[in-house]
């Protein structure tokens, strides 16, 4: 007997990431743990690996508009996030079209710096993300570095994260997160939330690795994923971080550098035999 099921779908609109760590295979690992059918539209295509990123080639902008809308009118989206947009032609392309879409639960993950600090979009790119995307996102979750860019702010200490999210409040998001993944000592890890009423640290416990490949796009995945499940945003970005931090304690320890974070870590503990689906032939 057929049973079909009807389950909430969640987009993502990023780059793909070759070694599989981060993009838009950590989200659509994502959005499966969280039992929300993933749909994709890519921006870019990377070559990389553990160690580094060797090229990247951007799609037409009239490309990734034509996946968003095949979606969108199609299977419909419930939540969406977008990722590594990679420059100002195709993010004015994707902000209009998430506008035109009304789609609503929008998670936007800056990527214009990564969580070591280094830039990876131009200037050009950074000023059209902040006119045209960062006012249209229900959730911004900018790092340390791209929190400072947003907010014109310095940030090392508790109170600093806290003005920068007031400051980037500003720009137009319903809700910020600050991320703590960048900054130091007992602030590692510690992200702030503000929705121009609330202001709210979230803490997990700190997971000593190395291996933390896509933690940023796999945070902003699973709100997404929640978003669409139906919980209100300060709940699906607590579920979100709490997903992270589990991930992280089933790091991957794969290729010669940074590994990803276990994105399927329930499944890492069972034993072969039992993911074995060859004796339903039997």
């Amino acid at each position: 007997m057929v049973s079909n099921q009807t389950i909430p779908a969640a987009l993502t609109i990023a780059g793909s990431d070759s070694g599989g760590g981060a993009g838009i295979q950590a989200d659509l690992r994502t959005f499966a743990f969280h039992q929300v059918h993933g749909t994709s539209a890519l921006t870019c295509i990377t070559a990389q690996n553990t160690v580094g990123v060797n090229r990247v080639d951007a799609l037409p902008p009239e490309a990734v508009v034509a996946q968003i809308d095949a979606v969108v009118s199609d299977i419909g989206v419930q939540a969406a996030k977008t990722g590594m947009l990679l420059n100002a032609e195709i993010m004015a392309a994707v902000a209009a079209a998430v506008q035109r879409q009304h789609i609503h639960q929008l998670v936007v993950d800056p990527v214009m710096v990564s969580r070591a600090g280094v830039v990876l979009i131009g200037d050009d790119a950074i000023a059209t993300l902040k006119t045209t995307l960062v006012p249209q996102a229900l959730i911004l979750t900018p790092n340390r570095y791209e929190a400072q860019i947003l907010s014109g702010l310095e940030i090392h200490t508790l109170e600093d994260m806290q003005a920068a999210a007031r400051r980037i409040y500003d720009l137009g998001p319903k809700n910020v997160l600050v991320k703590g993944g960048g900054m130091n000592d007992t602030l590692l890890g510690m992200d702030i939330w503000f929705d121009g009423h609330q202001m709210e640290t979230l803490k997990t416990e700190t997971v000593a690795t190395t291996n933390t490949h896509g933690t940023g796009c796999t945070l902003s995945a699973a709100i997404a994923a929640n978003l669409a499940l139906g919980k209100p945003p300060l709940t699906a970005a607590k579920a979100a971080k709490t997903y992270v931090t589990q991930a992280l304690t089933h790091a991957l320890d794969i290729g010669q550098g940074q590994g990803p974070v276990g994105h399927w870590f329930p499944l890492v503990s069972k034993a072969p035999e039992a993911l074995d689906f060859s004796r339903i032939w039997n």
